[in-house]
């Protein structure tokens, strides 16, 4: 059982890095892979702990590409380094992150709620704060009874505390990925919120841009459709991977470490057939 898709409290997951690496061992998981939202801080500390444990340990991100429909999140997978182009990527994107965080502050704080955003990143220390932080803020300040309740109120789009999120170029992106020895996948590709013969002309563009992979497996689909995902892969080319999305019990329940869509378990050929081949080590 491997798992190619997982956060840490680095991004907006709940378990330290290392905690994560010691709960994949746990759950019987050889193969790892760390792909924290728009920031590389968790990956030295999961690498230890990976070594320690003698996991196979895969150097990775989750970046939120600028794009016209939906949310189109690029996976970079198996890291050799860290290039100075990825680390200027996600300087960039913690920037407008941090940048959008005090814009909500101020939605909070014009909703005459007692908000400062000192209190809340001294709630969620080593984080890359997010929209779950704030959801949990809320639940701290007694405003909301769960974390369901601040997106559907307040965090949701088009809800008062919604601020639009700011990605970077998808060429970029790729770039500096393949800079860092890693390979471009895009991720949970239904997040584009485009129907199926678009979605058959976008992968012909990316792949052509360079994004040798698909994330055709994931919890947020069916196994219908993630089928016809790894279908269209095909068509075009492109490897395909699988991952569970893990944030953490307490963060979204409905996700299981090794375990993908229709709660099946994560098979091994997804690393071993699929990515391990376009990997450069």
């Amino acid at each position: 059982m491997i798992d190619l898709h997982i956060h840490s409290n680095a991004s907006d997951g709940q378990y330290r890095p290392a905690e994560l690496v010691e709960k994949a061992c746990e759950s019987g998981i050889s193969v790892l892979a760390l792909t924290d939202h728009d920031t590389i801080a968790g990956l030295p500390e999961a690498a230890a702990e990976a070594e320690k444990r003698h996991i196979t340990f895969i150097r990775g991100i989750e970046i939120f590409v600028e794009w016209p429909t939906g949310e189109f999140h690029l996976l970079g997978l198996g890291f050799t380094h860290i290039s100075p182009s990825l680390r200027e990527l996600v300087d960039f994107l913690q920037k407008k992150r941090t940048e959008r965080n005090l814009r909500i502050i101020a939605e909070m704080r014009e909703a005459d709620i007692d908000a400062s955003y000192d209190e809340l990143c001294s709630l969620f220390p080593d984080s890359s704060i997010g929209r779950p932080h704030f959801a949990e803020y809320l639940k701290y300040k007694k405003i909301v009874k769960d974390n369901r309740e601040a997106f559907e109120k307040y965090l949701g789009k088009g809800k008062p505390f919604y601020v639009e999120r700011s990605g970077v170029n998808l060429d970029e992106a790729i770039q500096a990925i393949v800079d860092s020895g890693g390979v471009p996948v895009i991720a949970h590709p239904l997040s584009l919120y485009v129907s199926w013969g678009h979605l058959d002309t976008i992968l012909e563009d990316i792949h052509g841009r360079g994004v040798e992979g698909l994330e055709a497996y994931h919890p947020g689909a069916s196994g219908h459709d993630c089928k016809r995902l790894e279908s269209l892969a095909r068509e075009h080319g492109m490897f395909v991977t699988a991952g569970s999305d893990f944030h953490g019990e307490r963060i979204r329940a409905d996700r299981k470490l090794g375990h993908t869509a229709d709660g099946k378990k994560i098979d091994d050929r997804f690393y071993y057939e699929e990515l391990l081949p376009h990997l450069g080590t």
